[in-house]
């Protein structure tokens, strides 16, 4: 059965969430992202981000990464971003198909999003090791292309970069 949803209307973007206009829409990677730490071996993968409003005041974003080569599913994200009204705080409500659900608060200067986790909580039979600390930043760059770097720390490793991906907006 599916869901019933009207995209028929178009509703205006909530003012509470107006300063993160700029990240609206459908971005895809023009070249495999670069994925590496040093418990695993480097990969490249490639993905896909949407950011979405229905009127309220947050955006609804979904991230699907993808192995560069094999295509095979690898990562998926999917949650809210708010702002704090009349300040540039913002947070970003995360929850992963690895079973890992967090919460990631910081700032939004000009067109970066400069994010660091608050909160995680996990299924209680997730992989080990367990990710300890989250730092994401997302920059808007001046040739009109969105730049993520992620950095993580887990139970055995410091915080390390992690992730590093630019996209082109393809909606």
């Amino acid at each position: 059965m599916a869901c019933p949803f009207n995209h028929t209307a178009a509703v205006e973007l909530n003012p509470a969430v107006l300063p993160l206009e700029w990240l609206l829409g459908t971005w895809e990677c023009d070249e495999p992202g670069e994925g590496c730490f040093p418990t695993i071996k480097p990969f490249r993968y490639t993905e896909t981000l949407h950011f979405s409003h229905v009127g309220q005041p947050v955006i609804n974003f979904m991230f699907n990464a993808f192995h560069a080569e094999s295509k095979k599913p690898l990562h998926r994200e999917c949650g809210f971003i708010r702002m704090q009204p009349a300040t540039n705080r913002v947070a970003f409500i995360i929850a992963q198909n690895s079973g890992l659900v967090e919460i990631e608060e910081g700032e939004l200067t000009a067109q970066q999003l400069t994010l660091q986790s608050r909160s995680l909580a996990r299924i209680s039979f997730a992989k080990k090791p367990h990710v300890q600390q989250i730092c994401r930043v997302f920059q808007l760059r001046p040739d009109g292309k969105l730049e993520q770097t992620v950095s993580m720390a887990t139970d055995s490793q410091p915080l390390t970069q992690h992730l590093q991906i630019t996209y082109r907006r393809s909606s």
